[in-house]
């Protein structure tokens, strides 16, 4: 079998001063921590170094993640954690405000879209242009991506609403195995309504934006750690923040081998991370 390509070094070099960590596949696997990732968020936060936890997960609010993950042993407020619907709330806040909604998604994660006017089917009449949403979200798959709730939310497309999409991701690791996610949708969306979703979450550049400010560093002062290779390690790279990536959750070796471009760094597992960055100084 072929081999994944080397990358990286035994430790971080330069000035490293906060780390962004995915949560699914990174810190748990539905939920349930995996090894050694309690104690490792441990370790780097009391050597000092800022941590944001950032995640295109849309099935729960970031109270709910706090509250789920404290129960597993991580010492972690709802303040830091980034989801992709808060990042979503904040977009549309800035590209179209007060702009008529409607969301498909998996878990309800209105409390995270604080603002955002959003249409219940009831609300929506299909003859009349003034209560046809403008905007269509699309959020994390599970059963209500069925054939009417796609099929509706592409009639609303052919009328010219702007779709976006808080996450590209074709699939997610489960306790059950690999999952498919609305990535795997989206893709039908935009090829059969001839337009392109505007991306809010991971692996967009506004995304990882927000979390180096929430941090108040730069880019170069920033680590990302994530499971998969293209949205949150070679697309923080773009971004200019150092990217590791863990072999675990969502890894598999052929999506490291035929990726577009070598992580900065691979480790087994986010236990290893303390270890990385012992070469490095906070400044």
């Amino acid at each position: 079998m072929e081999s994944v390509p080397e990358s990286g070094s035994e430790s971080v070099r330069g000035s490293v001063r906060a780390v962004l960590i995915d949560i699914d596949g990174v810190l748990t696997v539905s939920w349930q921590p995996l090894p050694g990732a309690v104690e490792a968020l441990r370790e780097i936060r009391e050597a000092g170094f800022g941590v944001a936890l950032v995640t295109n997960t849309t099935s729960r609010t970031r109270a709910s993640i706090a509250g789920t993950l404290r129960e597993a042993g991580f010492a972690v407020e709802a303040q830091d954690i980034l989801t992709a619907p808060v990042a979503t709330a904040a977009y549309l806040a800035e590209h179209c405000p007060g702009a008529r909604c409607v969301l498909l998604n998996s878990g309800d994660i209105r409390e995270d879209l604080d603002g955002v006017a959003l249409l219940d089917r009831a609300d929506v009449d299909p003859d009349d242009a003034e209560s046809v949403p403008y905007v269509v979200i699309v959020g994390g798959a599970g059963p209500e991506f069925d054939y009417d709730a796609l099929n509706r939310a592409f009639g609303y497309l052919q009328r010219g609403a702007r779709l976006v999409a808080v996450h590209r991701n074709l699939y997610w690791r489960t306790d059950a195995g690999l999952q498919l996610d609305s990535g795997a949708f989206l893709v039908g969306l935009e090829q059969a309504a001839r337009t392109e979703a505007e991306v809010t979450g991971k692996p967009s550049a506004a995304f990882f934006e927000a979390g180096l400010a929430r941090l108040g560093v730069r880019a170069g002062e920033a680590l990302m750690v994530g499971d998969d290779i293209e949205s949150d390690v070679l697309a923080a790279q773009r971004a200019g923040i150092t990217g590791v990536l863990v072999k675990t959750g969502k890894y598999l070796p052929e999506t490291h081998r035929d990726a577009s471009g070598t992580p900065d760094h691979v480790i087994e597992s986010f236990a290893d991370l303390p270890g990385l960055l012992r070469g490095s100084t906070q400044g």
